[in-house]
């Protein structure tokens, strides 16, 4: 099935949209300022929504896997990216920043716990989130699981993925003199922070490209070419981001802490056949958090709006919806 095909219907399973109650720019220091959302009841359950990359940023699609008459939705565009300020900038950019940015906007709207809703990276930042502030979570919802661990960054930028998908690793490879292609992210980290203005969006496109082409089941393997200024913030957080191991104090973090939030409930959606991040990982999560319900996806990848996931994301939100009190 084409892509656009798989995208078209899984737009079926979501609420219509719906126009933001609240927008603003938040100071949170350290010279950025963070873009701010929220949709929905503004005296609904309260869920905030994590986005992917890092340097994703947010979308109005995002608004939409939630009841706008239950859900208070909040969304924002993490640091460096999307509308936040300064663009494509990895100064004061750490996890740990992000993590104290979900504080400030909790304080200010004044949530006593959130509902933490987040796909990939955002799976990633919302269960760091929630190992750092236990009390502030009331339930997890995750997509695509990462770990934020070595071996998931070799399995992507080694040649792991690339054995199923030659042609866009190919595309994503061969850019790279062959005496680096040893280590990707270093090389292209190189390139990414060069200075030079072309050669960064350049790289960006590559980079960007290589994630987009393996993001959906229906994808034919062209992962196109985004807008520069997009591409330039996605690839070169994310780079950023791996080369410092997502700031986490030691490899495989995530699991080595999870009885932190053994008792809060959460739902995984994994992608069966996601190639960005296998559901090993997923498995390995759910075996070890006892609040954990893993649902597994049949003839979904990695993105958001694969029907199947999009139909799954829905559901779940659905059912925490029914047992609100």
């Amino acid at each position: 099935m084409d892509k656009d095909v798989g995208q078209k219907r899984a737009v079926q399973y979501l609420y219509p949209p719906i126009d933001p109650f609240d927008q603003r720019m938040l100071d949170v220091g350290d010279g950025h300022t963070v873009y701010m959302e929220q949709c929905g009841n503004p005296q609904g359950r309260p869920v905030i929504v994590l986005h992917g990359g890092p340097g994703g940023g947010c979308s109005p699609a995002m608004r939409r896997y939630f009841d706008p008459q239950v859900y208070r939705v909040i969304l924002f565009d993490q640091r460096g990216c999307g509308r936040s300020r300064p663009h494509a900038s990895v100064n004061n950019n750490t996890t740990w920043d992000l993590v104290a940015d979900i504080e400030r906007i909790r304080n200010l709207l004044g949530v006593e716990s959130l509902v933490v809703f987040g796909g990939s990276w955002g799976a990633t930042l919302a269960l760091i989130y929630a190992l750092s502030h236990p009390d502030r979570v009331s339930q997890l919802v995750l997509r695509g699981v990462f770990l934020m661990t070595q071996s998931e960054l070799d399995w992507f930028y080694g040649g792991g993925a690339g054995m199923f998908w030659p042609e866009p690793w190919s595309r994503f490879s061969d850019p790279i003199p062959a005496e680096e292609r040893h280590d990707m992210i270093a090389a292209y980290h190189r390139r990414l922070f060069s200075g030079d203005l072309q050669t960064e969006t350049k790289f960006a496109r590559a980079w960007s490209s290589w994630e987009n082409a393996l993001a959906s089941v229906y994808s034919s393997g062209q992962g196109g070419e985004a807008p520069g200024e997009y591409a330039r913030a996605f690839a070169r957080l994310e780079n950023h981001y791996f080369t410092n191991a997502g700031f986490l104090e030691s490899d495989g973090w995530i699991l080595q802490n999870i009885d932190r939030i053994a008792q809060i409930p959460g739902v995984i959606v994994q992608g069966r056949y996601d190639m960005i991040c296998p559901p090993a990982r997923a498995w390995n999560l759910a075996r070890v958090w006892p609040g954990a319900d893993l649902r597994m996806i049949r003839n979904a990848g990695h993105a958001l709006s694969e029907p199947g996931i999009s139909a799954e994301l829905v559901r779940v939100m659905d059912q925490i919806a029914e047992t609100q009190v």
